[in-house]
């Protein structure tokens, strides 16, 4: 390593101390100027490298090369006569010569730099791909459309080989061939078909340095790709890529003055080169303001902007960004998509969704809201069942969410994959419910398909069905269903042969499933086999905690459903709510707060007390002390008619809430639990006293 003491701090000086501290072969020992403020210096300061106003301090150093960068010729003498016989010394002369061809280099890099920049910008905004390799057939360049064409992204292209991404790739022949290829078929892997011009790059001294290949479905383009050697050629290829582009393009100077557009544009807005090119940015705008403009003024792109264009007033989305060049902006450039074109395409994916939602479930975990306990305990039982196969038994008053539980318990299961089939069994009628659970034979019955159909159990297999109001099936229909449960399989209406089924069954009621077994009208074996995992799910007079996270997420729903900017709703609004049992539970919060916001002003964003609907607070839920009747009765009876009425309420003075009557009688919950279906006390609070 060489030992360098560079006498001058100027800006000869300066461009030495950068090259040579670039290097791993030089030392730079000091940097000597009598100006402490001088660029070499400071740059030295910056380095860590010592700095002296008096070279004489350092001449006996080990020194083996000092550059006299002063341009002083009394110091390079003295230099000369003071030095060591071995110490090289390089006159300013020859720094000075070096300083200028390190400038030199710089402005030449900038321009470099600048035509990059440009080709870059111009190359990512075009719809065709683009693929440069170097002539060691590694990738160096993709643009954006190429990733969108084959289908992989840039950072899995650069810097791997050819052929590791595009195994049929011609690119290396035309590196061996020197022989450039036009118009070529293509089928990619992903089988999207193309037509490719693929080119070597040679340099003025014949030198080949890569290839580059561009593709296109157009056949007009790839005859633009034939000279591509120097810069201005490339910028030629490049404006005829846009113009038979797709895509509708214009671009604005940095002044918001027209300078191109291509035929796509005049397609979808009927103006022509001459109504734009020249003119200002808004002169093809009719209903909207200029995004070139926009982009133009704040130097940040815009996307997906709606406006109409042109006499004909098409409606457009607008993608603009802008062309910046070493911090300056050069102008913008504009893409603009066909909105009749993108509601096709929106519809036929609505559609498409709709037919999915038919097949799966649509909720998780994450979309049922609830903190207080009685509902965390619901939710965890629920996510304990949705890993287990066990039948799950769903209880809870009409509107408390039950099919929300049964859509998450699908999702957070190992079945979520597969089918998730919804039957309502009080919606079907009871003399087509057997074959559309369990499908029929081709003749079962007049009317029925020809090869049969397959029943809804089937359709689930594999996946999850949910049997909501369970209670509400006939004996008949029961018997069939246990079968199912016991076996594993059905047997269609019509048919002999039993079909094997893998089904998870999920159920829900919101009857008293005790009572019904009480009464004949529900079997007992069944409700066994469905019971393995109840789930009870709380009401929402018994989870009032949860009230404002409900009607914050209810606001949110309708402001998109109706087009409102609600925000929140006032404490003595809320009050009230917090005050009413809720009879109809949270499908009936939704109906009120749907109807506050109906009914408000357009201005208007808190819900305040005066836009709740009347609510009847005052029902049939106040629970009347009943006197023990002595006459007739064990003491055993009289005990137990006492504590199902002190139960009772208990149960009323904590507002129905399960955990806190459980606390202020010091029970557990679970034994509060066993009590209440002891005793018949339904969830709405009311005595069942027959």
């Amino acid at each position: 390593m060489k030992r360098v003491l560079i006498v001058g701090g100027g800006k000869g000086g300066s461009a030495l101390l950068k090259i040579l501290s670039a290097t791993d072969r030089m030392e730079i020992v000091a940097v000597i100027d009598k100006n402490s403020n001088a660029m070499g210096v400071l740059t030295a300061n910056r380095f860590k490298i010592p700095v002296s106003n008096d070279w004489k301090e350092w001449i006996n150093q080990d020194l083996d090369i000092i550059i006299e960068a002063t341009g002083n010729e009394q110091v390079l003498e003295e230099l000369l006569e003071t030095k060591n016989r071995k110490t090289v010394v390089i006159p300013g002369t020859v720094a000075y010569i070096i300083a200028e061809l390190f400038e030199e280099k710089e402005k030449l890099l900038d321009r470099i730099k600048l035509q990059m920049s440009n080709q870059e910008l111009i190359l990512n905004n075009i719809r065709d791909g683009m693929i440069v390799i170097n002539n060691e057939e590694t990738v160096q360049f993709v643009n954006k459309s190429t990733e969108r064409i084959v289908g992989v992204a840039k950072k899995d292209f650069e810097g791997k080989s050819i052929k590791e991404i595009i195994e049929d790739t011609r690119l290396p022949h035309v590196l061996r061939s020197r022989r450039k290829e036009v118009n070529q078929k293509l089928v990619l892997e992903n089988g999207k078909k193309v037509i490719t011009t693929r080119i070597p790059i040679i340099n003025a001294n014949d030198h080949l340095i890569g290839a580059f290949a561009v593709f296109k479905d157009i056949t007009e383009v790839m005859n633009l790709a034939e000279e591509n050697t120097d810069l201005k050629e490339i910028k030629t290829m490049l404006e005829a890529i846009i113009q038979s582009s797709d895509e509708a393009i214009t671009v604005v100077d940095e002044n918001g003055i027209g300078i191109m557009i291509n035929p796509a544009y005049t397609r979808i807005t009927g103006l022509k080169e001459a109504d734009i090119v020249g003119q200002p940015a808004n002169a093809d705008i009719s209903e909207g303001e200029s995004m070139h403009m926009k982009v133009l003024q704040t130097r940040r792109p815009v996307r997906g902007v709606r406006m109409k264009v042109g006499a004909s007033k098409k409606d457009v989305l607008v993608n603009v960004a802008p062309v910046i060049v070493d911090g300056k902006i050069k102008g913008s450039v504009g893409v603009l998509h066909d909105v009749t074109e993108i509601k096709s395409l929106t519809s036929e994916l609505k559609r498409a969704r709709q037919i999915i939602r038919n097949l799966e479930a649509k909720y998780t975990f994450d979309d049922i809201i609830g903190t207080s306990p009685e509902m965390r305990l619901a939710l965890e039982q629920a996510k304990v069942g949705a890993k287990t196969p066990a039948t799950v038994l769903l209880r809870g008053e009409s509107g408390t969410g039950k099919e929300l539980f049964a859509h998450a318990i699908h999702n957070e299961s190992d079945r979520k994959h597969n089918k998730f089939i919804r039957v309502n069994c009080a919606a079907i009628a009871e003399s087509i419910l057997e074959s559309e659970l369990f499908g029929y034979e081709e003749g079962a019955f007049s009317g029925a398909k020809r090869g049969g159909k397959k029943g809804l159990f089937e359709e689930a297999n594999m996946g999850s069905i949910f049997l909501d109001e369970i209670g509400e099936l006939s004996l008949h229909m029961q018997a069939k269903l246990l079968r199912v449960l016991q076996e594993h399989e059905i047997v269609r209406v019509g048919g002999t042969d039993p079909v094997t089924i893998n089904v998870r069954i999920i159920t829900a009621t919101n009857i008293n499933m005790e009572k019904a077994i009480m009464k004949k009208t529900f079997r007992e074996d069944l409700y066994y086999r469905l019971n393995r995992l109840p789930i009870f799910i709380p009401s929402l007079r018994e989870r009032l905690a949860d009230l404002p996270t409900l009607i914050n997420r209810i606001i949110d729903k309708t402001n998109q459903d109706y087009g409102r900017n609600v925000t929140s709703i006032s404490g003595d609004a809320l009050a009230d709510l917090k005050n009413y049992h809720w009879p109809g539970n949270v499908r009936e919060l939704e109906n009120v707060i749907g109807r506050a916001m109906i009914y408000m002003d357009m201005n208007e964003e808190v819900i305040k007390k005066q836009h709740i609907p009347s609510l009847n607070s005052n029902s049939s839920h106040s629970i009347k002390s009943t006197p023990l009747d002595n006459n007739n009765s064990s003491l055993q009876k009289a005990m137990e008619q006492y504590e199902k009425e002190y139960i009772s309420n208990a149960y009323k003075r904590n507002n129905y809430n399960k955990t806190k009557t459980a606390k202020e009688l010091n029970v557990s919950i679970r034994n509060l639990y066993y009590k209440m279906e002891k005793y018949k006390i339904e969830k709405s609070g009311m005595q069942d006293f027959s």
